[in-house]
């Protein structure tokens, strides 16, 4: 029988009807797989009447669907609708994607570009390397920000108080024997990463896999986003990686500046 997958990271309860019904969708994506009503119910705060509604409400608009054989709920077809709408609108993927070409055809290893939402990584793009290699990573996937070089390169160079906001929302489980597991020893690296500019995944988020990372930001100091190159230790090393530096850096440099006259939501 499938396992119900509990979040790490508990979102405050959210105000209002429609609140309440993005929360119920936010739980059944996060399953990655349709969920009967009684599995939606154990993760649910709200009164079996009350879910009831808010499934009926979104079933009806599209955003979930049921399969009455199965007797499950899962994520609607209008959500690929606004899922494409924020892609092109909101992302940086179609603006960068001659770039991160670009790179691909250089180093010949995986590239990945992240956005950051509340906290967490969205990875938006992703070419992978001439001789592939598997790990988490995908587009359209959450990632956590606390142990990827995306992610730390993003929270590192935010304003204080917003950085300090995504440290809190951060869960610190332990991946493997590298990962920060406290606010203080993330903080410490975060503060290692602003002064040299780029940061490291070491194997922090998947045992033997690799990656240097680089903010993108804009001329007036905001955070876009962040570049990888991303390998395994089987292939590379933490130094041969920082070869990449140069070349790496230069397409987040490139990046940002294509994207000054682009408005992204804050």
């Amino acid at each position: 029988m499938a396992t119900v997958e509990k979040e790490q990271n508990i979102k405050p309860a959210a105000d209002g009807t429609v609140g309440k019904a993005l929360e119920l969708l936010d739980q059944v994506a996060m399953q990655k797989r349709p969920m009967r009503f009684s599995e939606i119910q154990t993760l649910s705060p709200h009164p079996k009447a009350t879910l009831h509604r808010l499934l009926q409400t979104l079933t009806s608009q599209g955003m979930l669907s049921y399969n009455p054989d199965q007797q499950t709920y899962g994520l609607g077809l209008r959500l690929l609708r606004l899922a494409h709408a924020a892609w092109r609108q909101s992302s940086l993927a179609p603006l960068a994607r001659p770039f991160i070409d670009a790179l691909s055809e250089e180093v010949e290893e995986t590239i990945h570009l992240a956005q950051l939402d509340e906290g967490q990584v969205l990875y938006v793009d992703k070419r992978n390397a001439r001789k592939p290699i598997e790990m988490f990573s995908e587009a359209g996937k959450i990632g956590p920000g606390y142990c990827t070089g995306v992610g730390k390169a993003m929270i590192a160079f935010l304003p204080p108080a917003e950085r300090q906001n995504a440290i809190n929302r951060q869960a610190f489980f332990r991946h493997t024997e590298h990962t920060y597991t406290t606010p203080e020893s993330f903080s410490a690296e975060l503060e290692r990463i602003r002064a040299d500019g780029i940061s490291f995944d070491r194997e922090e988020h998947e045992p033997g896999i690799i990656c240097i990372a680089a903010p993108i930001i804009t001329a007036s100091g905001r955070v876009l986003g962040a570049l990888s190159v991303t390998t395994s230790t089987q292939r590379n090393t933490l130094e041969e990686l920082g070869k990449l530096r140069k070349p790496l850096t230069k397409t987040a440099q490139k990046i940002a500046e294509a994207a000054e006259n682009w408005q992204f939501p804050d």
